[in-house]
Order: structure tokens, then C-alpha cells, then sequence
């Protein structure tokens, strides 16, 4: 059985091939960047380069990009998978190239957009996928690996940046002993691109209330570095010494000149905070135990003294 997991198209090079832009009169490209109107057809060229001592056969074809569920990271829609967006609209003018070892071959592929094309951002790539099965680790599936240069296409119309942060959760873990173990947090939250643009996300962290430990604010560090749009990614990391106690927190994500924000509260009291507040507790116990103490010994001397009065 042969399968083309998704791969990450963060780079064009694996360091035995690599696909780029074929280079324009002005100046070397990292990636195609393209603007097209509903409707219109274009054409442009990549290079593939095998760096090896001998020939490789690579299969050409236009992909969908995406956000990885786990990390964030831009991945590719295999080539037995249904395309429904840049990898439907483009095509490669030829499926298959070998190209020499230490050598290189430009290829040409063409884009038609739609005309009921929807505005905003269309991202893909231009894949070529070693034509070699390789046995995967510990299985029986084989494996075929790629290398996707990336396709930004913008669609001609209104452009709409919008984010949403959804699905917050600050959840605290002291140690079961005190003393023994070191205290943390998780966060956990979904950025959701919401409009029709890429963005490039900053999330932070606040937390207000009465808490003990700091600091009470913070960068978040796993935000993906392009959210598609459509696209939602689940972020968590974990904080340790965060603050403990009750209150809120506050995630705020802005990107492109929007902002969002989504909370959750807590109430996990650090050992010397709960410790405090139980020492309290039970001296307000003691103290309500004792003032009706008195307050009974009063009522039977005064039932007493009333007893005693002759007739």
C-alpha cells in the first residue's frame, strides 16, 4: 500500500531536490506571488533541482495548502486527495520530469481562477513528489515524499482581515503534595481565521483577580506564523509558574489590523493561598462555635436568676 502523507511546505528544499519560482527579470523569488481577476488565466515557471549524484523522477501537480491541526504549520494536500481550491485551478505542463543528477529542469503550469472565484487569499503550491516508494518506519505503508514551493494568489474584490479566538482554557496543576513538585499551567485556544486574507498572528495572555505568583502577562510562543483563511489551529503550550488563584484570563490575538479576544476563569489556589484560607475558615468556625457558646451559658444564667426571685 502506497500513501502520500501531507507534507510541510515551509521550505522548498529537502536537500536532495528543491522547487522554486523560476527567477523574474528584476529579482530572485521565494515563493509565487500572484493577483489574478475572477476569470482570468496566467501562466509562470518553476525550477527543480536534483542535488544527488544521479537522475530522480519526480510527479508534478498543483496542491491546496493548509494549517496543520497539531502544530500550525502549512501543509499540502496529498495528490490521490480531491483538490478544491488552487491545486483544482492549476495544472503543470507536465506530470512527469526526470531531471540528471546535480542538474536542474524548468517547468512550466498555468492557473485558470474561476470568474465566480470568491476575493481574498488562495494559497497552494507547486509540488514534485519522488516517484520512489520508500517503506515507512515501523509499517507496511510506503511512503513517497515532496517538496512544495508555495502559490499566494489574491483574488480581485474587498479584502476582509477578521480573527476569532475561541475555546480558551487556563487550566492549573499544583502538585498533589506540597512541596513536592513544581506547579504549571496549560493554555489551550483555537485562533480562527475568519476573513478572506492571510495572516500572520501575535497572541498574548492576561490574567486579572486575586492570585498569587506572576508575571500576569505574557507572549504566547506556539502561534502559527501564517493562518489561511478559513482556517483554525488549536494552540497550547504550558506556563510554568503562572499566577494561581481565582480570576480570568484574557488571550488577545490581533494580525493585518484586527484584534480578538477570548477568556475563561479559574479558581485553583496555590498550597500557601489555600493553606491561609483554611487556617481562616476554621478560626471563623471557632470563633461562631464560641460566641453561641456564651450566648447559651447567658440564656441558662439568666433562667437561673429568674428562678431564684421569691414569689
Amino acid at each position: 500500500m502506497t500513501s502520500l502523507f501531507p507534507f510541510q511546505a515551509r521550505a522548498a528544499d529537502n536537500g536532495e531536490w528543491s522547487v522554486r519560482p523560476a527567477d523574474s527579470a528584476i529579482t530572485p523569488r521565494a515563493a509565487f506571488q500572484l493577483s489574478a481577476r475572477p476569470g482570468a488565466t496566467f501562466s509562470d515557471r518553476a525550477v527543480v533541482t536534483n542535488t544527488t549524484g544521479g537522475p530522480l523522477t519526480f510527479l508534478l501537480y498543483v496542491a491546496d495548502t493548509y494549517n496543520t491541526v497539531r502544530d500550525g504549520g502549512l501543509a499540502v494536500r496529498g495528490r490521490e486527495e480531491t483538490q478544491h481550491d488552487v491545486g483544482a485551478w492549476g495544472r503543470p505542463e507536465k506530470e512527469t520530469v526526470t531531471v540528471p543528477g546535480n542538474s536542474s529542469v524548468t517547468v512550466g503550469f498555468t492557473l485558470t481562477v474561476p470568474v465566480d472565484a470568491a476575493p481574498g487569499d488562495h494559497i497552494g503550491a507547486l509540488v514534485a513528489v519522488d516517484d520512489r516508494v520508500r517503506p515507512g518506519t515501523g509499517s507496511f505503508v510506503g511512503v513517497q515524499r515532496g517538496v512544495g514551493a508555495r502559490i499566494y494568489l489574491r483574488v480581485d474584490g474587498p479584502q476582509r482581515p477578521a480573527l476569532a479566538v475561541e475555546d480558551v482554557r487556563f487550566t492549573p496543576h499544583n502538585p498533589r503534595v506540597p512541596g513536592i513538585g513544581a506547579s504549571s499551567t496549560t493554555v489551550s485556544y483555537s485562533l480562527h481565521n475568519t476573513g478572506n486574507v492571510k495572516l500572520d498572528p501575535r497572541a498574548s495572555i492576561r490574567v486579572g483577580g486575586v492570585f498569587a505568583g506572576g508575571p500576569t502577562e505574557r507572549q504566547m510562543a506556539n502561534v502559527p506564523a501564517e493562518l489561511l483563511p478559513g482556517e483554525r489551529v488549536q494552540v497550547t503550550e504550558t506556563w510554568s509558574g503562572a499566577p494561581s488563584g481565582w480570576g480570568y484570563v484574557n488571550v488577545t490575538a490581533t494580525a493585518n489590523g484586527v484584534s480578538a479576544t477570548g477568556s475563561d476563569s479559574f479558581l485553583e489556589a496555590p498550597w500557601a493561598v489555600a493553606a491561609l484560607v483554611a487556617t481562616a475558615a476554621v478560626g471563623l468556625t471557632v470563633l461562631r462555635l464560641t460566641r453561641r457558646r456564651r450566648a447559651a451559658a447567658r440564656g441558662r444564667s439568666t433562667a437561673g436568676a429568674e428562678q431564684a426571685q421569691p414569689n
